[in-house]
């Protein structure tokens, strides 16, 4: 994976980033336990930002 990609990630998201994988045309990215709300957003405003922005959808997990 990109590190750029990931040090994006972690930048839009706002939680630390344990690892991501590409499935397909999805990314993974997983999260600290307790974090994945606040990476998701109100509404999953967070989220669908950094969609936007990367063109990738974006899948969230906790580890």
């Amino acid at each position: 994976m990109d590190q750029s990609l990931v040090e994006k990630l972690k930048t839009m998201l706002g939680v630390r980033v344990e690892r991501v994988e590409q499935q397909g045309e999805q990314l993974l990215v997983y999260v600290p336990k307790g974090q994945a709300a606040k990476a998701i957003g109100s509404g999953g405003s967070v989220v669908r930002s950094a969609e936007l922005v990367l063109n990738k959808k974006l899948a969230i997990k906790e580890l």
